[in-house]
């Protein structure tokens, strides 16, 4: 898949359609209605020399629809996890829909790179005899590093 085109190739789906990203379904309706009309093929019968194009055209134009149209096509699609070469997998659809949504839903609860390194050397340095020693100075300009020595 080519991520900047669907199977394709050429152009993502959202510039196919000639619509922005934050499009909403009647945009992306509206769209495809305009463009399914001007490229399809059986506008093109009497000119040989422009149908094998509108064919192709009308072929992506349809891939991009139904990609666009389907809200967890694309948020997988959105999220550059969208496979069109792959089979229809519904549940896979579906987890992953779930998965972005809960990803989109996840709130800052505040927590400092510093407090997981501490939350880190905790975890890791309790019940084996191990220590860790977390740079935690907040003027030191370079990464923390851990020391680990045995006890």
């Amino acid at each position: 898949m080519d991520r900047e085109g669907g199977s394709h190739g050429g152009s993502c789906y959202y510039t196919i359609l000639g619509i922005r990203k934050d499009a909403s379904f009647s945009d992306i309706r509206t769209a495809y209605r305009k463009l399914a009309l001007k490229w399809h093929p059986d506008r093109y019968v009497t000119n040989p020399a422009v149908a094998g194009e509108a064919k192709l055209r009308f072929q992506q134009i349809q891939e991009a629809y139904s990609v666009l149209s389907n809200g967890s096509k694309r948020s997988m699609y959105d999220a550059s996890l969208y496979d069109p070469s792959a089979d229809d997998d519904q549940d896979f659809c579906d987890f992953m829909q779930e998965m972005i949504s809960m990803m989109n839903n996840v709130k800052d609860e505040g927590d400092s790179f510093e407090d997981l390194q501490k939350m880190f050397a905790d975890m890791v340095g309790s019940g084996d005899g191990m220590s860790f020693n977390v740079n935690t100075d907040p003027t030191e300009t370079k990464k923390a590093h851990f020391t680990a020595s045995k006890t």
